[in-house]
């Protein structure tokens, strides 16, 4: 198995981008922030390198999508309650960010997310896996 998951987005404006997501209350492991990139602490081992274009642009051949323009990846990530899921999701709107969707409320779990700064799609979910049914 897998130890650890660092998601690598592109972004604009590394100051920018920092004061968003310190405003949702997570944290950027100095040993690894400079001007070119910033390590985002999302939760235990898990992580996303916040990477300025031309230095994320060194790591792929490939064109970078612009996430405002097109789906590159969703990142999904749980919480504790379903009031968590709409508070992270106002702290970050409150901080500039949109809601592509509207809240989504299957029983079992609850779903609501927005699009950072840069366009990157965040859905913030809980689940109660006592109640959700044996097979998706």
């Amino acid at each position: 198995m897998f130890r650890q998951i660092f998601v690598n987005l592109p972004i604009k404006d590394m100051a920018r981008s920092q004061a968003f997501f310190k405003s949702l209350g997570l944290n950027f492991n100095r040993q690894f922030t400079n001007e070119q990139g910033a390590c985002l602490e999302v939760g235990e081992n898990i992580f996303a390198m916040l990477l300025v274009e031309p230095f994320f642009q060194g790591f792929t051949k490939l064109p970078i999508s612009d996430a405002k323009k097109a789906t590159e990846v969703l990142i999904a990530l749980s919480v504790d309650s379903r009031a968590q899921v709409d508070e992270v999701v106002a702290k970050a709107v409150a901080a500039g960010a949109t809601t592509p969707n509207a809240p989504m409320d299957h029983g079992f779990m609850y779903q609501h997310g927005f699009a950072d700064l840069d366009g990157h799609q965040w859905e913030v979910f809980w689940m109660d896996m006592s109640a959700a049914p044996a097979q998706m």
